[in-house]
């Protein structure tokens, strides 16, 4: 299987640098031109900008009217999106292409919200059928369990749902069934373990009965040592009160590509729910690795939200580029990161059920385009990977936005909201909206001292007062969240950070960072152990720290 890179240019051929492209140029350029011009000056000279620069499209309304760019910008932008053949790697990622370059393999997560019509062909398989085929099992048994029917070794009906995964096995459920709590079925609850400290484990299952609680073991190669780790406590202490091995049949089933690991644990592989290589964790909430998310809410939501996701792929793939969200998104990121030297993005959902969001997006950016090397393994000279942080409105307000608005770092901001509450009480949906788009309006315009002086404001306190504004934002606005509106926001921002890495020239689908702190932990383990030798090869700091830790768990025993 040949690489996208591979396939685009001959062997030994250097990518040309992005710095070097006659787009990059002119946008340096451009940008000593404008980076000095407010935004309140974009609006004064241009009266229908707020009407102009949005994009209406697959349900979601985009304004990016608030950001530090013109016409030309734009213009420039899209020109370095084709010199970077942004086009033929869209088109690479949905037919199956080895975009995934280290591993060389597709990232094809696109097929896992493709219609039944479709054809996706990897290695001469169309992966569709069978992409479907696992939906109607994991419908079948998601219906069951619903309806009282799968029941526990005591006979008893499944009334706690425990979903043992990490990273993307445990972020995207995690933060789906939160933000899709609304339509969830309230008789049972659903949990979710990741964190390796028992402390995780001890809390999500302390109030909850092992006769009546399934667990999802949610791991794509069934070794992720945290995972196992969780997986292990779960069936200890299902068979403490249990008292059967045969009882564990009952209660786990597992999410895996690897059947043998799954059997060895003790799970009946008759419920193991399949994964594929090409679904990267941090893209599979949409795979089997949402069945907790379609037990919260049914399969029939379920599909409502693959639906979302399949709506914005195909608005990805078709749309121009002008008109096209996540390119655009994709571009203002590159603007500030490159261009403006902004080194985070604060993505603010004015919806309480979108609490989790903003963690989703730190591991779906930060571990997609974190990385200091091109695909040919040449190191950047310009920066790479924004780092993406949040909390929702109007929480956020009291926090840290003094800092945005006042502080000495730029951060463009996201602003997400909503045309109707899901629980409509009295006006404080109006109120909510109404701070959104206040935020937006100041952190646009600010107030300056003569403003502040105009009102009354001795001197002396008005340079305390005054908020300079030019902070950039988007708004991203939406009727209702719903499954489907779920589902096209992530793949919005899917697209959006695989936009950035392509113009970044960056594998966003490998993870090699992460590995090597796994291998060390390893190697450290049986180093903290009771019989743990008295020799240390570590630098100076790791062996005083294992032995002071060492002499820590012994004083307290």
């Amino acid at each position: 299987m040949k690489s996208i890179l591979q396939r685009s240019q001959p062997v030994g051929m250097p990518v040309e640098s992005l710095t070097e492209r006659p787009a990059w140029q002119a946008l340096l350029a451009h940008h000593r031109q404008i980076r000095n011009l407010h935004l309140r000056d974009f609006f004064a000279n241009d009266a229908s900008r707020g009407e102009r620069m949005v994009l209406d499209a697959a349900g979601l309304y985009f304004d990016y009217s608030k950001h530090r760019v013109t016409g030309e910008t734009i213009a420039l932008l899209l020109r370095l999106a084709r010199e970077c053949d942004l086009a033929q790697r869209i088109d690479a990622m949905f037919t199956g292409a080895a975009i995934n370059v280290t591993e060389q393999r597709p990232a094809l997560h696109v097929a896992l919200r493709a219609s039944f019509s479709e054809r996706i062909f990897v290695d001469g398989t169309d992966v569709v059928p069978g992409v479907q085929a696992v939906l109607e099992r994991m419908t079948a048994f998601c219906e069951d369990v619903r309806a009282g029917l799968w029941r526990g070794h005591t006979g008893r009906p499944i009334r706690n749902i425990v979903n043992i995964g990490v990273g993307g096995s445990g972020l995207g459920p995690e933060m789906a069934c939160e933000a899709l709590r609304h339509y969830s079925q309230r008789n049972m609850q659903f949990r979710f373990v990741s964190n390796v400290d028992g402390s995780d484990f001890a809390e999500s299952t302390r109030d909850l009965d092992p006769a009546e609680t399934l667990f999802i073991i949610c791991s794509k190669s069934f070794t992720t040592a945290e995972t196992l780790s969780n997986a292990r406590l779960a069936r200890e202490w299902s068979l403490r009160a249990l008292g059967d091995e045969g009882a564990l049949r009952h209660h786990f089933v597992a999410v895996s590509t690897n059947a043998q690991g799954v059997a060895d644990f003790g799970i009946d592989t008759e419920y193991m729910f399949r994964l594929w290589d090409w679904v990267g964790g941090r893209y599979s909430m949409d795979s089997a690795g949402g069945l907790s998310i379609m037990m919260a809410i049914g399969p029939e939501n379920f599909r409502a939200l693959l639906a979302g996701f399949h709506a914005m792929d195909q608005h990805f793939r078709t749309t121009p580029f002008e008109r096209n969200l996540p390119v655009l998104m994709g571009l203002l990121s590159v603007w500030y990161s490159n261009f403006f030297g902004a080194e985070t993005v604060a993505v603010l959902p004015y919806e309480h059920y979108l609490k989790r969001f903003p963690a989703y997006l730190q591991q779906l950016a930060m571990e997609s385009n974190g990385k200091h090397v091109s695909c040919d393994g040449t190191r950047f000279a310009y920066p790479t990977g924004q780092i993406y942080w949040g909390e929702p409105g109007t929480n956020g307000q009291h926090s840290f936005y003094q800092l945005i608005h006042q502080g000495t770092h730029l951060i463009p901001c996201d602003f997400i909201g909503f045309g109707r509450s899901l629980n409509p009480l009295d006006q404080t949906h109006d109120l909510l909206a109404a701070n959104l788009f206040a935020q937006t309006e100041a952190l646009a315009f600010g107030k300056t001292a003569a403003q502040i002086e105009a009102d009354g404001t001795p001197p002396w306190l008005a340079p305390f007062l005054v908020c300079e504004g030019n902070r950039p934002s988007s708004t991203i606005l939406a009727e209702c969240l719903t499954p489907e509106t779920l589902g096209k926001l992530v793949a919005l921002y899917e697209h959006s950070i695989f936009t950035q890495g392509i113009i970044w020239n960056i594998d966003s689908f490998d993870q090699w960072g992460v590995e090597l702190g796994k291998r060390l932990a390893g190697k450290i383990l049986p180093e903290l152990q009771e019989e743990a030798p008295d020799w240390l090869d570590h630098d100076s700091s790791t062996n005083a720290l294992i032995r002071q830790y060492r002499y820590l768990r012994t004083s307290l025993s």
